[in-house]
């Protein structure tokens, strides 16, 4: 019931996934709108996703979740005239980068359009960024006209 859902604490939200409940639509909508708008404790965060991680996810969750992540940011368009020329590389991580350095450039010299979207490392190797980071003049910083201009 929706009236239930939207009075529903986020305590109660990690409980109902903790005990292998189904997350409705709203319910994850509420989650994501409260970790971009900061107002769900970090270990809140922690406690959701442990008990997703552990009791998994139906299609139609994992559906919802995926959109509402993909809404809840900037969402880029792309000049008609890059169409079937955008192409992403995105993986989970790992240690060395061994695909991400080489194959975008490789498929940016073919002519594709390679946004690149990448992150910061969690370990001791670091991310994509901080690797590209390191090269002297390579500007990470990119505005989203920037991108679209390339």
């Amino acid at each position: 019931c929706a009236q239930h859902t939207a009075m529903m604490s986020f305590p109660d939200l990690i409980k109902k996934k903790r005990d292998g409940g189904v997350l409705s639509d709203e319910e994850i909508k509420t989650f994501i709108r409260a970790v971009t708008n900061k107002t769900m404790q970090e270990a809140q965060i922690g406690a959701i996703l442990m008990a997703i991680w552990q009791r998994g996810m139906i299609d139609p969750e994992i559906e919802m979740l995926t959109r509402e992540m993909m809404l809840s940011g900037e969402i880029m368009s792309w000049p008609k005239e890059w169409a079937g020329q955008v192409v992403d590389k995105h993986s989970t991580g790992g240690v060395g980068d061994k695909v991400s350095l080489v194959l975008a450039p490789a498929l940016a010299a073919c002519g594709c359009k390679v946004p690149m979207i990448s992150g910061r490392g969690l370990a001791h190797t670091g991310g994509t960024l901080d690797k590209l980071e390191s090269i002297p003049g390579f500007n990470i910083q990119q505005s989203a006209v920037q991108v679209c201009l390339q």
